[in-house]
């Protein structure tokens, strides 16, 4: 990850619009810093594409500034959109060939003829478009045309890239290429990009930092590992994976911030508390059911004596070579484990096993409402 002590390439301030009087984005900061690719991850109505169009200059904000380079820019600057790039979530073609949409951008710009044809078939050639230059963009699939319309974009070598949900109409297997052309192409054509999504697989797989957007607000900013181990809110822990159990009440706590919560069926959960919370506060605790780990009832099991319950599996659902298997018992619980361990578990419904949940590994938070 790059530092950002230079001056941002992209930064947003107090920006705010709302929309028959309902307030839809409001981002206090937002910035993105050479060679760095930010990810704006939220729900459906978010505010994530209108952000978009705030940040790509084709919307104008009711407050709040936005600077390029450090110089403050304003809707439809024709100037600041030249070194910006847009990539939306359906790709918009000109009428004509594959090749001709790529030199669009570059003909308006004056580049010699020799300097556009070095950069188009270097594009094509990145993206495994170069058979396909000479076609009509009207015969293309769903995954040709992002490519074309992403290939447009990189020739131009923007300043800021701004991609909005790239991967979003593209069916499974040919999301997974395209997400790992994005994550080889984009840093060595543009100074830094921004990717809008939904999906925390795009924004953990290319972002060196993801900002999660809630109700138009930014909730947290952090890098793909520190939201995950780290979530500030019970919607940041959920919408990266997490699991959230009933509530509880915060019994006690000890230094280096563990604290024992209540559940309500009467056992105490060993949890990290993720801000400062008083004794019988009512809290929500997340976990992740990766980090679930299920052993036979009568088998030794290395590691602390904290937080290990007796659970009864409730059902099995697999998901490729991995099991989600629900569980019952103190509280409901989903653990993910491999379809080998599965098998050396002999995990069925009905079976009872042994639940061991790290404390490191649970978040406890401040009841909704509380």
């Amino acid at each position: 990850m790059v530092g950002l002590a230079s001056t941002p390439v992209l930064e947003a301030d107090a920006l705010r619009r709302s929309y028959h009087g309902r307030l839809v984005v409001d981002v206090a900061r937002l910035h993105v810093g050479a060679g760095e690719v930010l990810a704006v991850l939220g729900p459906n109505g978010a505010g994530k594409s209108t952000l978009f169009r705030l940040l790509t200059l084709l919307e104008r904000p009711d407050a709040g500034r936005i600077r390029l380079a450090g110089r403050e820019v304003a809707a439809h600057d024709a100037h600041a959109r030249a070194r910006m790039a847009g990539v939306f979530q359906r790709p918009y073609l000109f009428s004509g060939t594959v090749r001709q949409n790529l030199e669009f951008g570059l003909r308006a710009g004056g580049l010699a003829v020799e300097e556009r044809r070095q950069r188009v078939e270097v594009a094509m050639g990145e993206l495994g478009l170069s058979d396909l230059g000479n076609r009509d963009v009207r015969s293309l699939s769903g995954g040709e045309a992002q490519r074309v319309a992403l290939a447009r974009a990189l020739v131009l070598n923007p300043d800021v890239l701004l991609l909005d949900e790239p991967t979003a109409n593209l069916d499974v297997t040919v999301q997974r290429k395209f997400r790992e052309d994005l994550a080889r192409v984009t840093r060595g054509h543009a100074r830094s990009v921004i990717l809008i999504t939904h999906d925390p697989s795009d924004a953990f797989a290319l972002a060196d930092r993801v900002a999660v957007l809630e109700d138009g607000r930014i909730t947290q900013t952090a890098a793909p590992h520190d939201l995950v181990v780290e979530p500030a809110t019970p919607f940041v822990a959920a919408f990266t994976g997490a699991e959230l159990l009933l509530n509880g009440r915060l019994e006690e706590s000890e230094e280096l911030g563990l604290a024992r919560v209540q559940l309500p069926a009467g056992a105490s959960l060993w949890v990290t508390v993720a801000q400062p919370l008083s004794r019988g506060a009512p809290v929500q605790v997340s976990y992740r059911p990766e980090e679930v780990v299920l052993s036979a009832i009568d088998a030794p099991f290395q590691g602390s004596p904290r937080n290990v319950f007796r659970m009864r599996v409730e059902a099995l659902t697999p998901a490729g070579g991995l099991v989600r298997v629900g569980l019952e018992g103190v509280t409901r619980l989903v653990a993910i484990v491999t379809r080998s361990s599965a098998e050396q578990l002999q995990l069925r419904a009905g079976a009872e096993v042994n639940a061991h949940l790290k404390a490191a590994g649970l978040r406890a938070f401040l009841a909704a409402g509380a």
